[in-house]
């Protein structure tokens, strides 16, 4: 009973700590209201219907029933590098003037890398990106485990990449392919999908390259729908995820103590295909148990 209390103890610390974090948040907010980023960034929250973006013409899209969106791509030509020294360069906004909302899912048919190159090209190689004209406050690296979704991976990039840059973040993705080691490169497709051994490599990776403050790790098979969902941390883990068209948009891993957006920008289009990382090898009744055992 005693440590069932204390735990509940520190359960409710943790809760009280989170709201009075909000708290602190609203107050900076209403405390700067004449300022007009805080306006903007009001504007932003409520506003139900933005305008539409100019269409891709060899896109086809998917986007939720019922909300007007725009293209993912919308405005970001309106980005670009500025004539000052890099330690003469403004201030990122506290919320990014490109956040609009609600977004179009594209799902360009026979995509390829280097379509996805050309739309975003200010992308540097290896995937990483700066704004070219003001100075985040925030870094944040993404890392993908990927199984030989070749498919999903460039849609996801092509989606992915204008999303953070609306968002004014200094990113990377970072892909994480399961390779089979003696044959040096090609996809293992007889082994289980060890999903968290990619992801503590990704992390790894991630540091080793830059000292990046927030690391997320992303399924390559979803794709956000609302560039409000901010891809920053705070001192909670954050699940972001927590409404997926495929199940309805209602709510996952519900009653975690976790840091969520709220449920309107946490929405997430599933790109269609079986998950390969779901399946059991037919080659070995046992492989599982001995992936285990292997990595303990």
């Amino acid at each position: 009973m005693i440590k069932l209390w204390r735990r509940m103890e520190q359960q409710r610390g943790l809760l009280l700590l989170f709201l009075g974090a909000q708290l602190l948040l609203m107050g900076a907010f209403l405390h700067q209201s004449h300022n007009r980023h805080s306006l903007a960034f009001l504007h932003i929250l409520i506003r139900d219907r933005p305008m539409v973006g100019e269409e891709l013409p060899f896109l086809v899209s998917v986007s939720s029933a019922g909300t007007s969106s725009q293209d993912v791509y919308a405005n970001l030509s309106q980005i670009h590098p500025v004539d000052v020294s890099e330690e003469h360069l403004p201030s990122c906004p506290l919320i990014s003037p490109y956040i609009n909302g609600p977004l179009k899912v594209m799902i360009p048919e026979n995509l390829t890398m280097e379509q996805v190159l050309e739309k975003n090209p200010l992308v540097e190689l290896g995937g990483q990106y700066w704004p070219p004209d003001c100075w985040t406050r925030h870094h944040t690296a993404v890392v993908v485990p990927c199984y030989g979704q070749d498919q999903h991976l460039r849609h996801l990039l092509f989606h992915l990449h204008p999303f953070l840059q609306r968002q004014q973040l200094h990113h990377a993705i970072y892909v994480v392919n399961q390779v089979q080691p003696e044959w040096g490169g090609p996809e293992v497709h007889n082994t289980a999908f060890s999903r968290g051994k990619l992801h503590n490599v990704g992390f790894w990776e991630a540091m080793q390259e830059e000292e990046w403050d927030c690391v997320f790790f992303h399924d390559v098979n979803l794709l956000p729908e609302d560039d409000r969902n901010l891809y920053i941390c705070d001192i909670f883990p954050a699940h972001v995820s927590v409404a997926i068209d495929k199940f309805n948009y209602k709510l996952q891993l519900s009653g975690m103590l976790l840091s969520r957006p709220h449920l309107l920008f946490g929405r997430y289009h599933m790109l269609e295909g079986q998950d390969p990382s779901h399946q059991q090898s037919p080659h070995s009744p046992g492989l599982l148990a001995s992936i285990r055992r292997r990595w303990q």
